[in-house]
């Protein structure tokens, strides 16, 4: 007898069902489903199918549009692209991304993109066309933000630029080639340490810290080179610059050229100071005057006790002499007191003896040698104090100038100057020379290389003392190992310009 097999416990059944789906409803589904406009129109332009997403963009339902022409979405003045594509799909070509404008069912017109292909049939022939439209008004907003955005910052007069967080630029504007005097293909991919001077190039490493921390750096004052090497005032604002996820990538820079602003801050800076400074001199020539007086008196007994020739008799006068300079300087307070004493007539070279007479002691003490060399025969008519407060305050700066010792030299000579007679005076030192970037400003009021030895008056004095007197004063200076020194040259006319007026005047 032959045993029946043992049915399989039913969990070890295996049952496969196999579920057909009909690719074309497979289809139907993700054509339905899609945000995008699917239509297809046979050659002639009329409709054949619309899915929910032409629904949705152009407001008519497929009852409404099937059947129809497709002209019906077309503003009427570009019906004329219908017969373009249809041209094209007839010869087997696919447009691809065509951007142009359609009309809703409320009339609107929007931009649209439409990719068109060719429909074939088994055969292989063109028998319609499909198309796939998407709305992309958002992007053209966007587009035409970021389009004025980019001429807003190409049009500035600011520089606009931007950086990666290496401190490599990526973007620059006009305005930062009119700023900078580099061109964007000069800049772009080039360091922005290039616009950095030396000195200042530490800044780079702090700013691109603060930005990875996502900090922003409002109105910050510092300085920049331009392509010629001028350093500039600038304000800077620098921002971080963050991707889609947030994520710090780079900065933006807007720069400000401020130097005439703080041109303007330097003058009323300027004037402020001076203001106080003749505030203050008045107020000590006030409280000199008697001492000074007293002292001239002192040493006019003390002169009646030497005989009239002897060296001591001539030591006195010259103390008496520059005691009462003093009090003529002072009586001046500093420039704004106008010295209207009459000029006399002498010979310059004879100031400048009484002046390095003045200083021998101190330039024996500091082994400074003195030479001079004179060629001023003519008398010219000045006054006698401003002179000498000239002549002493550029000897005595340059003896200042070599502490290790050196060499002095003085000339004068008669020298015509464009229309003017006059005698020129030039006082060398072979001190340390003055730094290059400073000799711009060497005349400024209150601008010093001595430190807290200067009171930056002295230089600032000799040149309104001079232009006042219609002369010239300029200065040249080179710190160069074994060339160091400083030569300062004046001129002076012989004829004073209101004298010059005066004489015009009668012959009128």
């Amino acid at each position: 007898m032959t045993a029946e097999p043992t049915p399989l416990p039913s969990r070890q059944l295996q049952v496969t069902e196999r579920v057909t789906v009909d690719p074309r409803l497979h289809l139907a589904a993700i054509v339905d489903s899609s945000d995008d406009a699917i239509v297809s129109k046979n050659l002639n332009g009329i409709v054949i199918s619309w899915n929910l997403g032409a629904a949705r963009l152009f407001g008519y339902t497929a009852e409404e549009m099937i059947g129809k022409p497709i002209l019906t979405v077309i503003p009427p003045e570009l019906h004329f692209e219908e017969e373009e594509i249809l041209g094209k799909i007839r010869a087997g070509e696919r447009i691809e991304h065509y951007e142009t404008i359609r009309m809703k069912k409320s009339g609107e017109r929007f931009p649209i993109s439409v990719t068109i292909s060719p429909i074939r049939d088994e055969a292989g022939r063109i028998i319609a066309a499909s198309k796939i439209a998407r709305d992309i008004t958002e992007r053209r907003r966007f587009d035409e933000s970021r389009f004025r955005l980019a001429a807003i910052v190409e049009s500035a007069d600011d520089a606009i630029i931007s950086k990666d967080l290496n401190g490599i630029v990526k973007t620059w504007n006009q305005g930062a080639l009119h700023m900078f005097g580099y061109t964007a293909e000069e800049m772009i991919g080039a360091p922005i340490l290039r616009l950095f001077p030396e000195e200042l190039k530490y800044e780079e490493d702090e700013i691109l810290g603060k930005l990875r921390r996502g900090e922003q750096i409002h109105h910050y004052e510092t300085r920049r080179r331009r392509k010629n090497g001028e350093v500039f005032d600038i304000s800077v604002n620098i921002s971080p610059i963050r991707d889609a996820s947030g994520k710090i990538i780079g900065a933006s820079k807007i720069a400000r050229d401020i130097s005439d602003k703080k041109k303007i801050e330097n003058l009323l800076l300027q004037s402020e100071k001076l203001a106080a400074t003749g505030r203050m001199a008045a107020a000590v020539a006030h409280e000199i005057n008697n001492p000074l007086e007293s002292l001239v008196n002192l040493i006019f007994l003390a002169r009646q006790n030497c005989a009239p020739e002897s060296k001591a008799s001539k030591l006195l006068t010259t103390a008496e002499e520059e005691l009462e300079r003093v009090a003529h300087i002072a009586r001046q307070t500093l420039g704004y007191y106008k010295d209207t004493s009459a000029p006399v007539a002498l010979h310059i070279h004879d100031l400048l003896d009484n002046v390095l007479t003045v200083y021998g002691a101190r330039m024996m003490s500091a082994e400074i040698a003195v030479d001079t060399r004179y060629d001023d025969l003519q008398k010219i008519f000045v006054s006698k104090g401003e002179v000498l407060q000239i002549f002493s305050n550029l000897i005595a700066n340059a003896i200042d100038a070599m502490p290790e010792g050196g060499v002095l030299k003085v000339s004068s000579r008669k020298v015509f100057s464009g229309s003017k007679d006059g005698i020129q005076v030039v006082i060398q030192d072979n001190g340390r020379g003055i730094d290059p970037a400073n000799l711009d400003r060497i005349f400024e009021p209150f601008f010093t290389t001595k430190g807290n030895l200067g009171t930056g008056i002295g230089l600032w004095v000799v040149r309104q003392l001079v232009e006042r007197r219609g002369g010239q004063v300029s200065l040249t200076s080179s710190t160069s190992h074994n060339a160091s020194g400083t030569t300062v040259t004046i001129f002076l006319p012989f004829a004073h310009p209101k004298d010059a007026d005066d004489e015009k005047g009668k012959t009128r």
